[in-house]
């Protein structure tokens, strides 16, 4: 994805709110499936993850792999994924 397209998506994320929660549980399978559902419906999300730094890092970029989405941006607990719906 280049810079002016991921500029964008910042942009428009900017104003959404956490659609995804990721508690003490960590990333369970209930998790990845509304997260599944999430970018089906709005292809761009907020997901707010309540851990450690280093745990954070790994579950963003562990919900992207597993999702194909592409991570966008993180800013603390937050972080913005993107995944295009190709029949919207």
């Amino acid at each position: 994805m280049d810079a002016a397209r991921r500029k964008k998506l910042k942009a428009l994320a900017h104003c959404l709110k956490p659609v995804i929660m990721v508690g003490q549980a960590g990333l369970t399978d209930a998790v990845l499936a509304e997260t599944e559902i999430a970018l089906i419906t709005h292809e761009l999300i907020k997901v707010k993850i309540r851990a450690e730094r280093d745990q954070r890092n790994h579950i963003s970029e562990q919900m992207c792999a597993t999702t194909g989405a592409t991570l966008i941006q993180k800013i603390g607990q937050v972080a913005v994924i993107y995944r295009l719906n190709p029949n919207k």
